[in-house]
């Protein structure tokens, strides 16, 4: 598992509110190494990553640190402010930071010339750590494009060395299409490359709209484009996660899972339509039915956009995303800085989350191509494991069988994949899921399914194909019993008790309709955990704020069926 989404001090607003680490220090936490936070304590994750990548803002690339613009945090350090001034100056300096600063406005001398050494160093430092067969770092960047505060940000990857002199930054363009073309020009250069989408929940319904960037129609040549140059979409991090709100579906017990849904930079609620995963899933489902192509056939994977060179995954030893904003406890739970509850955007940040990627080895080569197949899933952060496949011929044997992945393969498609048209009844999907040895026991799997009705109309439902402890769904409401909590809030503990290690289920879907395309993909939830605030309650000896516990999770890139399918199963 990876962390696809770091950034350093050469990204701008990291280095203003106090970041100054480089991407070597990504790579050593990555690595399970301890570096140093900018409130001035250690920092380690709790089990290392196989892979990273340090995507830094192209936007200014470098320019902060190389400037050392006149901002609070310039002058004296967090860690001396935290221990030395009130509560209300800490806020006075957060409010100037934020007031005097407006990137926009800096006249940055030889800007390219500075880019190109931070992205130089920021290649030197992956080419230092990267570790054929023990760990991968990738080189890569992020495109910031935010129109009128929506966020349309990419993270681009590169699968080798082999890179451009200088980052395409949105300062030349906003519009995620002149990305594509950049990328695409690179790619006949041979710098093979594509683009993440991450926060559509902050975009306002602009990241999977129904139109493009400037509004015109989509057509075929626009969905083909799409995906080649964005096979891949980031559901989990610490803004937010962006699988499906409650608004879009109201059926989903778990929808409300660390839902933060502002715009990019303001408190103002954005549009769900538009913004989420699932929805943009069924949209493409819909296009496909009624236009004959579809623009969001994409898989899913997850980052943290640490701002700290760091994946700060880890519920019990959360260290937030910039330090000026969340990087003490004290901070979070507003103690150190005096913020409304209501404008405390630290407290409604999560500690999520990861990448899960099933290549043949821990290399670049081989972790990219899997990507660009979409094998992948995300988690909110734990190690849970994940094996999901869609075939016609699955049995309950299979599951059981040692080579069970061999027969995955064999006799179907695994996450990422297209079933081929068949004259079976209904198609069947093999889960087992693992839990994180580390973390919670697991609750259920759950398969979720989209497709579209003969009028075009996509619909949703959500299955549970495994519980633990041997419940079972209710057919009167198709609803299974809570799994329960055994969170103390006290003293922030729970207990494995409840759940189970391990899930394993064949499921064959009742209500196929072989002529409606559709899609499916896997959800594993486990027990009830405590979240990260909880722990920051105790360390300042306060009530822990709600959610006292959150049910961490695991989502598969989907299955998709397509009558129109003829060939051969994609893999």
């Amino acid at each position: 598992m990876g962390d696809t989404h770091i950034h350093t001090s050469f990204s701008t607003d990291a280095f203003i509110m106090g970041v100054r680490t480089l991407p070597d220090d990504a790579y050593t936490f990555a690595k399970g190494g301890e570096i140093q936070h900018a409130a001035g304590y250690g920092i380690r994750i709790k089990t290392p990553l196989d892979f990273a990548a340090v995507t830094d803002h192209s936007e200014f690339l470098g320019a902060m640190r190389r400037l050392k613009p006149d901002v609070p945090l310039s002058a004296r350090s967090l860690r001396t402010r935290l221990l030395n001034d009130s509560p209300l100056r800490n806020t006075l300096a957060l409010v100037r930071t934020f007031i005097g600063f407006k990137p926009g406005d800096l006249d940055v001398p030889n800007a390219d010339g500075i880019a190109h050494d931070a992205w130089q160093e920021i290649i030197d430092a992956a080419e230092r750590h990267n570790d054929p067969g023990r760990f991968t770092s990738f080189i890569g960047y992020e495109w910031s494009g935010t129109p009128d505060n929506r966020n349309l940000h990419r993270n681009v990857l590169y699968r080798s060395s082999k890179v451009p002199d200088i980052p395409y930054s949105s300062v030349e363009s906003k519009d995620p299409r002149d990305l594509w073309t950049a990328l695409e020009q690179q790619r006949e250069q041979g710098m093979q490359n594509f683009a993440i989408p991450h926060n559509g929940n902050l975009s306002d319904g602009r990241m999977y709209d129904s139109v493009a960037f400037d509004g015109t129609r989509f057509d075929a040549s626009y969905a083909e484009r799409r995906m080649r140059n964005e096979p891949l979409t980031e559901m989990f991090q610490i803004k937010g996660s962006s699988e499906t709100n409650p608004l879009l579906s109201p059926e989903d017990e778990f929808a409300g899972f660390e839902i933060y849904d502002k715009k990019l930079f303001t408190l103002e609620p954005g549009k769900a339509k538009g913004s989420y995963i699932r929805d943009a899933l069924r949209l493409g489902i819909e296009f496909s039915h009624n236009e004959g192509f579809n623009p969001y056939r994409f898989g899913v994977l997850a980052g943290t956009d640490s701002h700290n060179a760091s994946s700060p995954v880890d519920e019990n030893n959360y260290h937030g995303k910039l330090p000026l904003l969340d990087g003490s406890a004290g901070i979070r739970l507003s103690k150190s800085i005096l913020i409304p509850e209501e404008r405390r955007m630290g407290q409604q940040w999560s500690a999520q989350g990861l990448s899960a990627v099933w290549a043949e080895n821990n290399t670049r080569a081989s972790l990219f191509d899997a990507m660009l197949r979409k094998e992948t899933y995300a988690t909110s952060g734990p190690r849970i494991s994940v094996r999901f496949f869609g075939g016609w011929q699955f049995s309950e044997a299979d599951i059981q069988q040692e080579d069970f992945i061999d027969i995955g393969y064999r006799n179907g498609v695994p996450m990422g994949g297209t079933l081929p048209a068949s004259t079976a009844t209904a198609p069947s999907f093999a889960v087992v899921a693992l839990k994180d040895p580390e973390s919670g026991n697991l609750d259920r799997v759950q398969i979720i399914k989209g497709w579209v009705d003969g009028s075009g109309k996509s619909h949703e439902r959500i299955y549970d194909v495994a519980l633990s402890d041997s419940r079972k769904v209710d057919p009167t409401t198709n609803k299974a019993p809570a799994v329960g909590n055994t969170v103390n809030a006290k003293d922030a503990t729970y207990s494995n008790s409840i759940g189970a290690t391990q899930l394993a289920v064949v499921w064959k879907d009742p209500d196929f309709d072989p002529k409606s395309e559709a899609f499916y993909y896997a959800r594993v939830i486990e027990i009830p955990t405590p979240r990260w605030s909880t722990f920051d309650a105790i360390k300042l000896g306060v009530d822990a704020p709600e959610p006292v516990s959150i049910q961490e999770r695991a989502v598969t890139s989907a299955i998709w069926y397509d009558p129109q399918n003829e060939g051969v199963a994609t893999k």
